[in-house]
């Protein structure tokens, strides 16, 4: 193999003075990055190397609800970081490993750089760093305050180094966060560069700071000594932030309003004083030459937009100084391939904002990968402590509370018992059950089996969660964000062959969108199709079929305008036509008359005084040894027809008893709650 020589004026992952021995690390170089990255060694067999594929996915899998570290870090370690940046040598700009991100504990690791905003220290992902760290090798830029490396000098060191990652590992994607001014830089690199694998993530990217009303007085800023100290406070947090919105960021969640003031008192008197030494050390030379690399970096970026072939996320806060107003919609409409994230309540520094996770953003809009393709299961890393905990304890924590779900489970003997005791502990396991309006089980389901199992359902979902950009998308973390990050993938054989050869748990609905949407008059009536593949599937792979149904949609929604309605509405039927027009066989033939109509639109619906959620797993069908299944397509059938069988009468059963369940009724459960507890469990019917 070939050597790959390293670029000249850049050591990669070193940082000099104070700040690396803080902060930084020296990185040893991978060995043999091209081999680890294909897994081929010299003389193995095709079915070795698939064994060999297999061994390391299955070690390198992340344990589920697995500690990511992820609010461990508080702000005073980045003013800290801060700090240590104008005592550094003076030396030229250089890259260093963050000692908080450790090595990556998954295999093929990609590499994520990161650029800094307009201070120029490199730490501003300093409270993602042991998060990020599990998943990416993480290298930073830094560029010292004393620095005067213009806009062209500092994209050729990007550049250099992005390529010579890309000649060492040339089959894995490379990662680029641009803060700010960064952003200018990532978007240079990546419009120079469109052979290279990468993925941007841009976070209020600077591409309209030379508008900016910076730039309007830079004239009079240049008329001041240069060695003016920069005490000013609306000019410094133009370079460091708000000291006021790093003491909110280290305050903890949860806290009484005593202990809340109390923290932040303490946090903003521990920064006060490292904001005031820095305002005595950064001069006015250092802001006015900032300032011109802006006007430099936003202009040469603005003229290289039309170049960019990587992938792109926007991230972008409503009430940020950089970009103005409608910015981010222009990157997003001028970018080819785009996402766009907008945070609308949250300040110009997103990557220091309370709670918000860059992690979980990427896992969220699908765009974490190893290879040059995205692999939905192979790719999918597991849900992390802090998201189960911000998900289902904040996000979702009311909606679970109006639902109060109950779930069953049936034993071998065929005793049903409250809780999830008679769902097998080992996969491969297939889910297969009835679908409610809205999907409105899902999040209770996944909920449920995190909690108790702690194991992750793969829901084999619709593709409309996974492609196109529409305008429910470019918001805050949206539903269909949520569904990527806890596990979904999109339906297919090919997914559902890969989750089965990983032991995965698979929650699969036959009556897809046309169950989900369904009619009036139509709740808790399947539309299977008359196709009976996944039980050939399954029994090929020995797989335990779980049937399994859900009732109480009808105790929480009326449907007041469903298809029907909406279709003899001109407006709405234009609407619909339009956005179904991106997705291609949603007409299932195997669905006889308009049953088989899976037609994407949101029913109208009026809410309800809240019931409750049922769930029941039925008897397990264990497929191991039905080899018949496989060649006789008439007990392929049968089984199909039992299975099917089994979910009817799960929601039958479920119907019936709901009516004995003394707390069916929200009042009975808040008095039962307000008497015994809000995290007691909720007493249902005798099974």
């Amino acid at each position: 193999m070939s050597m790959v020589q390293r670029p000249f004026g850049v050591n990669p992952c070193a940082a000099g003075g104070h700040l690396r021995r803080h902060h930084a690390r020296l990185c040893l170089r991978r060995a043999s990055s091209v081999d680890a990255t294909t897994g081929n060694l010299p003389g193995g067999s095709s079915s070795s190397n698939r064994r060999r594929k297999k061994q390391a996915a299955e070690e390198s899998q992340l344990e589920v609800l697995y500690d990511d570290g992820f609010g461990s870090v508080t702000m005073k370690d980045y003013w800290e970081a801060v700090r240590a940046m104008p005592r550094d040598d003076g030396g030229p700009p250089r890259w260093f490993c963050p000692v908080e991100c450790g090595r990556p504990v998954v295999d093929r690791a990609p590499l994520l750089l990161f650029l800094p905003g307009t201070d120029g220290v490199g730490m501003e992902l300093i409270l993602h760093h042991q998060s990020l760290g599990k998943l990416f090798e993480v290298c930073c830029f830094h560029i010292p305050v004393n620095d005067r490396t213009s806009f062209e000098g500092l994209l050729q060191i990007v550049e250099e180094y992005v390529k010579y990652e890309s000649a060492l590992s040339p089959s894995r994607p490379i990662y680029i966060v641009g803060d700010s001014f960064g952003g200018c830089l990532a978007i240079s690199v990546a419009a120079r560069n469109p052979e290279i694998d990468l993925v941007l993530t841009l976070v209020n990217p600077a591409t309209s700071s030379a508008k900016s009303s910076w730039q309007a007085v830079l004239p009079l800023l240049e008329t001041m000594p240069s060695n003016l100290p920069v005490v000013q406070p609306h000019l410094l947090r133009y370079l460091i932030g708000n000291p006021l919105n790093g003491a909110l960021v280290s305050v903890q969640n949860g806290l009484s309003p005593q202990e809340t003031l109390q923290e932040f008192s303490n946090s903003l008197a521990s920064m006060l004083p490292l904001v005031s030494e820095l305002g005595d050390i950064i001069q006015m030379g250092t802001l006015v030459w900032k300032l011109k690399l802006l006007k430099s970096g936003a202009n040469y970026a603005n003229s290289q937009l039309h170049a960019v072939q990587a992938e792109v996320l926007l991230l972008a806060s409503g009430i940020a100084n950089l970009p103005p107003s409608g910015e981010a919609d222009r990157l997003f409409k001028t970018l080819k391939n785009s996402k766009l994230r907008y945070f609308r309540n949250r300040g110009d520094r997103l990557l220091m904002g309370y709670g918000f996770n860059l992690l979980t953003i990427i896992k969220g809009v699908n765009m974490y990968r190893r290879g040059r393709q995205r692999d939905f299961v192979n790719d999918f890393l597991s849900p992390t402590l802090s998201e189960f905990k911000k998900t289902f304890g904040e996000d979702f924590k009311l909606f679970n509370q109006l639902l109060s779900p109950v779930m069953l489970s049936t034993l071998k003997n065929g005793n049903i018992v409250r809780g999830l005791a008679g769902v097998p502990d080992k996969g491969p396991v297939l889910f297969v059950g009835y679908h409610q309006l809205l999907a409105m089980e899902v999040p209770a389901l996944v909920e449920g089996f995190l909690r108790e199992k702690k194991t992750i359902l793969r829901a084999a979902a619709h593709q409309v969660f996974f492609v196109g950009n529409y305008e429910i998308l470019r918001q805050e973390l949206s539903l269909f964000d949520w569904f990527s990050a806890f596990g979904a993938v999109p339906v297919s054989p090919i997914n559902t062959y890969k989750m089965f050869e990983r032991n995965e748990f698979v929650l699969l609905y036959p009556g897809g969108v046309r169950e989900a949407l369904h009619r009036k008059g139509e709740a808790y009536k399947l539309f299977w199709p008359d196709q009976p593949e996944f039980v050939r599937m399954a029994a090929r792979f020995g797989v335990t079929v779980v049937p399994f149904g859900c009732v109480g949609e009808d105790d929480f929604v009326e449907i007041v305008l469903d298809y029907n309605d909406q279709k003899n509405i001109p407006y709405l039927k234009d609407a619909i036509k339009s956005f179904n027009a991106d997705f291609k066989g949603l007409i299932r033939d195997t669905v006889k008359g308009d049953d088989g109509n899976q037609v994407l639109h949101l029913p109208a619906v009026l809410p309800k005084v809240p019931g409750r959620l049922y769930f029941l797993f039925g008897k397990p069908i264990e497929m191991k040894g039905m080899d018949n299944v496989l060649t006789d397509r008439n007990k392929a059938n049968e089984v199909y027809l039992q299975i099917e069988s089994e979910v009817e009468n799960v929601v039958s059963y479920l119907k019936r008893k709901r009516n004995e369940d003394p707390y069916r009724s929200i009042t009975r459960r808040a008095l039962y709650h307000a008497t015994q507890g809000p995290s007691t469990q909720v007493p249902t019917f005798e099974a």
